[in-house]
């Protein structure tokens, strides 16, 4: 039978939870569907999304896993005895990884079930019917129609494949696949056009296994690039291998199970070839709406990425369909902005409010081995949006102070503020390269936020001794072409 509802959520992650959550909290009957194909590798997960199971949670945990190793190595610089080299068992750390990625899918779904009256869960994977129904399929088989007043279309991405690179699926992982292994991915090749890339080759390397990455272009694109080429120049010097320019062509399983990678190098026209354990895939994502029919329900999608073309309401060109986070044509592909995204759209529609989501200034942090986070425009951005001339960038290298005692490497650690030249100077962006990165950006980002200045941040008392002093003390321009290296207290 059919059943019909206020409001229809297609999709389980971050965006589409929230908005479920909150239509749910304004006493509306909300239906939820979700569904996780398994990846061509066959791994599987249960509800809450990319960012829970396969992204930020997993990924920053490992991340922490790998800063650990680099601490045991200071520490006995600060007297702790610590007797080298230290192990690590990737088996443990991949077992508590994904015991709290389980804990956390557990959570969502007891969630969903407390609210029985108003909320209800289906594990299904639905397509539209027309303008206002969706059938649902269930893993045996059996259908069921759903309708409803408003729907709301979160389904994100799945990651994308090399299909042009022979024996790309058959033997190649992605990072729906990293998080869930329970061995040791051993000497890995990663192929990035994507900053989750770099986040798991700088783990992976900081675990302590051979890694390459190799690059077709630019590092981290749609970042502000001298921050990247920092971001690269560190991986590089403490241990990750690059191969730049150059393309994948296939790959090809050994007799003792290795895989052997032939690529191109584009500079030399040149065919080379390496032996790696395993082969990850981080070409970037997509968006998805195959499976959708969206056809049947009239929504227009961009030819040429797939997403879902929305308004500023997050409304597509069906007004009573919405779309929002990832699979949404124009968005930051960032959990955050998906989750206010889907709060906003549920109070528009259900809580009298007119409240829109504000894209600019969104903060967010790579979590490489040296933090990358921003807010704001990049220099590039600034330059093409107001001209050089009415540009100035403040900019610092510094050293932070647990970096002394060890004896770490701190040439990449980098702050620049891009600002308007005309006073106040207000700030555009704002770039930070070094330890805590995310906390530090988070508190600016208010800041930056509300409209703030030059001159304000210059007044803004530093925190000493921190990292994030640095920023409220720049005082260099690129434009004096004085040195910005800081020294002393």
């Amino acid at each position: 039978g059919q059943r019909n509802y206020d409001l229809l959520v297609i999709g389980g992650g971050s965006g589409g939870l929230a908005c479920a959550k909150e239509a749910a909290q304004w006493g509306r009957k909300v239906a939820v569907v979700d569904y996780v194909e398994p990846s061509p590798r066959g791994t599987r997960w249960g509800l809450g999304g990319t960012c829970v199971n396969v992204g930020c949670i997993p990924k920053k945990l490992m991340h922490q896993a790998a800063l650990l190793g680099g601490q045991i190595r200071d520490a006995h610089h600060y007297g702790w005895e610590v007797t080298h080299p230290v192990p690590h068992n990737w088996r443990k750390m991949a077992e508590a990884v994904q015991n709290h990625v389980k804990s956390l899918n557990w959570g969502h779904r007891v969630q969903l079930q407390d609210s029985k009256t108003i909320f209800f869960y289906f594990n299904i994977k639905a397509s539209f019917v027309n303008k206002h129904t969706v059938c649902g399929v269930t893993k045996g088989g059996k259908e069921t129609l759903l309708s409803a007043d408003h729907i709301v279309i979160a389904t994100g991405g799945r990651p994308k494949y090399p299909l042009h690179v022979e024996g790309a699926l058959e033997y190649g992982i992605t990072s729906d696949d990293i998080f869930w292994l329970k061995e040791s991915p051993g000497k890995t090749l990663t192929y990035p056009l994507a900053d989750v890339a770099l986040e798991c080759a700088g783990f992976l390397s900081g675990l302590g296994l051979d890694t390459t990455v190799m690059m077709r272009s630019i590092p981290l694109r749609g970042f502000d690039q001298q921050m990247a080429s920092l971001v690269t120049e560190h991986m590089e010097s403490h241990g990750t291998q690059f191969l730049r320019g150059c393309t994948p062509l296939q790959v090809r399983r050994l007799p003792d199970g290795c895989l052997q990678v032939i690529w191109e190098d584009r500079v030399s026209g040149r065919e080379d070839m390496g032996t790696f354990d395993t082969v990850l895939w981080a070409i970037g994502r997509v968006p998805e709406t195959r499976s959708l029919n969206l056809e049947k329900a009239g929504v227009k999608t961009n030819p040429d990425n797939e997403k879902i073309v929305v308004d500023a309401q997050e409304a597509t060109s069906v007004p009573h369909i919405y779309a929002i986070g990832d699979v949404a044509e124009g968005r930051p592909e960032l959990t955050p902005t998906a989750i206010m995204a889907g709060k906003l759209l549920a109070q528009r529609l259900f809580g009298q409010s007119s409240d829109l989501m504000e894209y600019d200034n969104v903060p967010t942090t790579v979590f490489t081995p040296l933090e990358y986070g921003c807010v704001g425009l990049s220099e590039e951005e600034a330059v093409a949006r107001h001209g050089q001339e009415h540009i100035e960038v403040y900019h610092a290298y510094y050293k932070p102070l647990e970096f002394t005692v060890a004896e770490r490497d701190s040439s990449q650690c980098y702050i620049k503020m891009v600002c308007l030249r005309e006073p106040p100077q207000l700030v555009l962006g704002l770039h930070f390269l070094g330890p805590n990165a995310g906390e530090v950006t988070q508190g600016f980002a208010l800041g930056i936020k509300c409209g703030a200045s030059y001159a304000q941040m210059m007044r803004t008392v530093g925190i000493h001794p921190t990292c994030a002093e640095e920023v409220v003390k720049l005082r260099i321009s690129k434009r004096s072409g004085l040195d910005p290296t800081v020294t002393g207290c």
